[in-house]
């Protein structure tokens, strides 16, 4: 145990797991437009949305659980004390955050909601650090986030995608999602301790998925459209949820929280190019994007500094 704790708090071990998280991450932004279109989701059918996520995360949750068993060589069974946090995660991380995130996206453009979700690395580290007093708030790590952040806000400034129109059911619940995120971020690391963060990501996925898929029922929901290209899509961003969160959270179990959640910033980023890729939203990508990126890293590397995240 203390061999793969040394493992996963290496520098390169941590850039390069977290890095791979928000690519897969930034690849969802665009790929949830895509597939609102393959199913053909009005923006407006929030019911629809509902449903669409909570297939998802219950695809994610079981693809998580059977990797997890195949990779632990038994069953990843939750014991009776472990369902209160699988349940209170299940309601931030996947119920809250991502119903929110849904509604907002269908309502806001790519590029804003990547803008907008790189808060959220603001508000974990506040959280983590003034409320549940899991590390220290240092001056290091609050100028570490303000360069990250300046990266986010420079890669959006010349997107046809960014403008000053804002909305409640947009913009402000993809602000809220962040939140949840910031919040479910703490209660992961700190579950962890006890719990395999694998088994605890599989199960919260696979009771948030059925608490959407109920609600998006109810409200009138349906998926007509079943061709191929959007089960393929469907599977995919089950695989986004299943790979990127289990790995976040082992990140989290062996790492201060500011030291992983920093790398969030990158998370916009990516969601900026493959938006403008993907989506034709913006022309972000050229010099101001690597300028972007420059600013991002160097964020990261102050706030991944021996001192900085020193618990």
């Amino acid at each position: 145990m203390k061999e793969k704790e040394q493992l996963m708090q290496k520098t390169a071990v941590v850039w390069l797991g977290a890095l791979l998280c928000c690519a897969l991450w930034g690849s969802a932004f665009p790929c949830i437009k895509i597939g609102y279109q393959l199913f053909a989701i009005a923006g407006k059918d929030t019911a629809a949305q509902i449903l669409f996520a909570g297939c998802r995360f219950v695809l994610a949750g079981v693809l998580t659980i059977l990797i997890g068993s195949a990779l632990n060589r038994q069953p990843l069974f939750p014991k009776k004390a472990a369902w209160g946090k699988i349940l209170k995660l299940s309601m931030l991380q996947t119920v809250t955050q991502y119903l929110l995130f849904y509604i907002g996206l269908a309502n806001t453009t790519g590029v804003k909601a990547s803008i907008i979700e790189g808060i959220n690395v603001f508000i974990a580290i506040l959280v983590a650090s003034l409320l549940f007093h899991q590390e220290k708030l240092t001056a290091a790590k609050i100028a570490g986030c303000a360069i990250g952040f300046a990266g986010v806000v420079l890669v959006n400034v010349t997107g046809n995608g960014l403008d000053f129109n804002l909305s409640f059911f947009g913009e402000g619940f993809i602000f809220l999602s962040t939140i949840a995120y910031a919040f479910s971020s703490v209660f992961l690391k700190r579950y962890s301790k006890e719990e395999n963060p694998v088994l605890l990501s599989g199960w919260q996925f696979l009771a948030g998925g059925l608490i959407m898929i109920a609600c998006g029922l109810i409200f009138g929901g349906r998926l007509t459209v079943m061709m191929l290209p959007g089960l393929a899509m469907l599977v995919y961003l089950a695989l986004v949820s299943a790979v990127a969160y289990s790995l976040w959270g082992i990140l989290l179990k062996y790492n201060p929280v500011s030291k992983v959640a920093v790398f969030g910033f990158m998370n916009p980023v990516f969601g900026v190019i493959l938006s403008a890729i993907l989506l034709k939203e913006g022309d972000s990508v050229g010099v101001m994007c690597v300028a972007a990126l420059a600013l991002v890293c160097v964020g990261i590397y102050i706030v991944n500094g021996k001192e900085t995240t020193a618990e």
